[in-house]
């Protein structure tokens, strides 16, 4: 990442979950949102998606965000809305440069959220009054 690049307008973050049966580390790339220390991802093949069967038996999990590596915990969003907000924060960053139609996805996908030790830069405050 450039020196002084806004960490949110990156397309993609990597995940690494670790495997539920094998116990290797297990990479993935994914699209995200930042809300202040928080990253938000939706899973488009929800409960099924192995990296989230992952999360839901280990939650700690490495993230890199261009040049930030982190060790952070996971979670699957439970809270309605903090629900609404991650799927609103991935539709607004993603649908204006994607071709396609992304409503499905976004109310379909599960969003799983990621506790960072502070706010990267660039990510938009959290509102005290959200989750």
């Amino acid at each position: 990442m450039a020196e002084g690049a806004d960490p949110a307008s990156l397309d993609h973050c990597y995940l690494t979950t670790t495997g539920r049966r094998s116990g290797r580390p297990h990479t993935i790339e994914i699209w995200f949102a930042l809300r202040g220390d928080r990253v938000y991802l939706l899973a488009g093949g929800g409960e099924a998606s192995d990296w989230v069967r992952n999360v839901r038996r280990e939650p700690t999990v490495g993230l890199r965000i261009g040049g930030h590596d982190f060790i952070a915990r996971a979670r699957v969003v439970e809270d309605p809305e903090e629900d609404e907000l991650a799927r609103r924060l991935l539709l607004e960053k993603y649908a204006p440069r994607y071709g396609g139609d992304l409503e499905a996805w976004g109310r379909t996908a599960l969003p799983v959220a990621i506790q960072l030790p502070g706010p990267l830069p660039g990510s938009t405050p959290a509102d005290p009054a959200q989750p």
